[in-house]
């Protein structure tokens, strides 16, 4: 009889490459949308912040009611790590657990039908993953857990310490997923400018670039998640030079007043981060994403104005805006002055209403001008128009390009192509294909 298997991957694309390779090890199974027919469930769950922490319970209880007598539902990943004990108790509805040390182990667990939680985070080596949602595009994981000290960030006590993976590994991978006809990268971890500092090496991303650029295919690369007191002159000046890495700065920030940077416990100050952005933005054609947390305990209204100011006058081109999410084992859980959620709700509107000026504004910057991009499908908008992205933007994250015209015939997808910026609509650019890349 043939097996069923319906997967749920939530929160971050670290996880959806430890999704994979559950996928890679599940391979005698038949992967299915419809979780009602499905004879294993899997959630790969998110325990970051509260909010990530719902949608994962909901997700587990939704598929609960869908699922099919004798089915059997499995769940992994942060949130099980971070409260086994208590969900083991709790949720009768799951029939096994397992945290973040064994999804190269899924198929055995499903076979024996027992809850596993190895000691260490599992790191990906050489096993192989079954990449999912792109044709050309796929994450390369660099390293688990994380040694920075973050007052509002709980990963570092169910993840460990910075446990970079070895730059020989991520070549046989790369070299692995060309022959497989993929050409562009996306570099990632916990604290990605950290890469090898745990074996001794400054800058380990540096090598990375240089090892990545050696191998015939791999076209387009960036590199997300960069921590400012990890983030060196010289390695902002190595991507700025390379051939194949965009200059794509991925770099949350979380705050801009040094008060509010020193509680937080983020190392750098106000001074040094504006140096590093002035070097990422005046790099050619930079692309500049960052993050702040709003709401943080002792977060003053001066101290918010002033990131809000700061934003104004920086020309970010994509920011994300969290809510702080107070999360026991944190520093921050143990502060006072903690703002209330109204506050929090009010100074996320204003930030955000200025986020989406400079969002439209990084938009528009782009009319005019012929710009690489690589289709992907139909679009969100319309059957009829082709779903694309700016080859320098990361996948999903950083918006679609409606394609609505071609000077060159039907177009293939997962190919790049140059096009011509002609307009923005609501969000989104529409362009036209002028010709091949």
């Amino acid at each position: 009889m043939e097996k069923t298997l319906h997967l749920v991957s939530l929160g971050c694309n670290k996880n959806l490459v430890d999704s994979e390779v559950m996928l890679g090890r599940l391979q005698d199974y038949t992967l299915t949308d419809d979780a009602s027919s499905a004879d294993v469930l899997i959630v790969n769950t998110c325990g970051f912040i509260g909010a990530a922490k719902e949608e994962s319970l909901d997700t587990i209880f939704s598929l609960h009611e869908q699922r099919k007598k004798d089915s059997l539902l499995v769940v992994s990943g942060c949130l099980t790590q971070r409260y086994k004990e208590e969900l083991q108790k709790e949720l009768q509805e799951v029939d096994l657990f397992t945290g973040v040390g064994d999804y190269d182990k899924i198929d055995e667990i499903i076979r024996k039908k027992t809850n596993t939680f190895s000691n260490s985070t599992y790191l990906i080596n050489d096993e192989q993953r079954v990449i999912t949602g792109s044709n050309h595009h796929t994450y390369i994981k660099l390293s688990e857990g994380c040694n920075q000290t973050c007052s509002f960030c709980a990963i570092p006590g169910f993840k460990g310490k910075l446990h970079s993976r070895g730059l020989e590994s991520i070549k046989k991978e790369l070299i692995r997923l060309v022959s497989q006809g993929f050409y562009d990268f996306s570099f990632i971890s916990q604290d990605s400018s950290s890469y090898l500092r745990d074996l001794d090496v400054k800058d380990g991303l540096i090598d990375l670039i240089d090892m990545a650029e050696e191998i015939d295919g791999v076209k387009s690369a960036r590199i997300l998640y960069l921590y400012p007191t990890t983030t060196t002159d010289k390695l902002i000046q190595r991507i700025i030079n390379s051939k194949v890495f965009h200059n794509y700065f991925d770099m949350p920030i979380q705050h801009i007043n040094d008060a509010m940077l020193k509680r937080m416990k983020r190392g750098a100050n106000r001074k040094r981060i504006l140096e590093q952005l002035k070097m990422m933005r005046e790099a050619n054609d930079s692309f500049l994403r960052t993050g702040f947390i709003v709401g943080h305990p002792k977060e003053s209204e001066e101290e918010f104005e002033e990131l809000c100011d700061s934003v104004e006058k920086f020309d970010f081109d994509r920011v994300s805006i969290f809510a702080y999410s107070d999360e026991e084992d944190t520093l921050a859980y143990t502060m006072e002055d903690k703002i209330q959620k109204s506050v929090i709700d009010e100074r996320i509107k204003k930030l955000n209403k200025i986020v989406e000026e400079k969002v439209e504004k990084s938009l528009r910057k782009e009319i005019g001008h012929e710009i690489t991009i690589v289709t992907e499908g139909e679009s969100s908008e319309h059957e009829f128009l082709i779903g694309a992205k700016k080859l320098s933007w990361d996948r999903d994250i950083d918006g679609e390009i409606l394609i609505n015209d071609s000077q060159i015939g039907k177009l293939e997808i997962s190919q790049c192509y140059k096009a011509q910026v002609t307009q923005l609509a609501g969000d989104k650019l529409l362009a036209t294909v002028t010709k091949s890349a």
